[in-house]
């Protein structure tokens, strides 16, 4: 008889000691304060050497593994990272080590123009303008495309007209209109006339012209002799 109690009180009793330890449990991770996610701060981009001996004789894969890390850091696990977050010198460097990597590699450029580049403070979308603006230059032919981007987060996202017109400039100067489109070596005159330089502008203009840049393009010969006839009569 009392072997029988024994067993049936057995399993109530585990049943028992199990419960209260689920609820003791239960309790304890509700006293805990909840997890802070912390957000991991961008480590230093590797040295051209390390990254050399890693691509060995496939830069172009070991540069788009890298540039993908790179914009994925702002997704860290349990938060989102805020551009104003991230240290854009150490952006910079990164996007500076993964174009040396792979030249022909455009993403770095077109993350830094137009991701990047649309961060709150303006302090770091210049920062990120004056890298696609240096690293332009190293190959204006191909890489235009984020150098008029530029001029346009200049005067639209920073109001700078000023920072606008050196870009456009820079896109004019260093352009041959072979691989550009013409409209490409134009924006100089916009941003000229906006800041109310008419002369300029129509100097640029007659350089243009004077060019032959367009001769086989009638059309652009057309639009460029129709803007100098508008400038000349803001000057009455």
């Amino acid at each position: 008889m009392l072997s029988k109690e024994r067993a049936a009180t057995a399993p109530f009793a585990i049943r028992a000691v199990f419960a209260l330890s689920l609820l003791l449990q239960i309790g304890w991770s509700g006293a805990r304060p909840p997890p802070v996610a912390v957000a991991e701060a961008l480590p230093d981009a590797p040295s051209p050497t390390l990254l050399a001996l890693l691509a060995l004789d496939e830069p172009g894969p070991v540069a788009k593994i890298l540039m993908l890390w790179l914009q994925a850091f702002d997704s860290q696990p349990g938060l989102s990272v805020s551009f104003n977050q991230l240290d854009y010198g150490k952006v910079i460097n990164w996007l500076d080590a993964i174009l040396d990597l792979d030249g022909r590699f455009q993403y770095p450029l077109l993350s830094a123009s137009r991701i990047y580049a649309e961060a709150a403070r303006p302090d770091k979308k210049k920062r990120m303008l004056a890298f696609v603006h240096r690293r332009f230059l190293e190959d204006p032919e191909g890489r235009w495309p984020w150098m008029t981007h530029a001029v346009y987060v200049a005067k639209h996202r920073l109001g700078d007209k000023p920072l606008a017109l050196k870009y456009a400039k820079a896109l004019r100067l260093n352009l041959s209109g072979v691989a550009a489109p013409p409209w490409a070596s134009q924006m100089e005159i916009y941003a000229l006339e906006e800041l109310g330089e008419i002369e300029d502008a129509k100097r640029i203009i007659g350089g243009l012209l004077a060019s032959g840049r367009f001769a086989d393009n009638p059309q652009e010969l057309r639009f460029l002799k129709k803007k100098l006839a508008t400038l000349e009569s803001k000057r009455h």
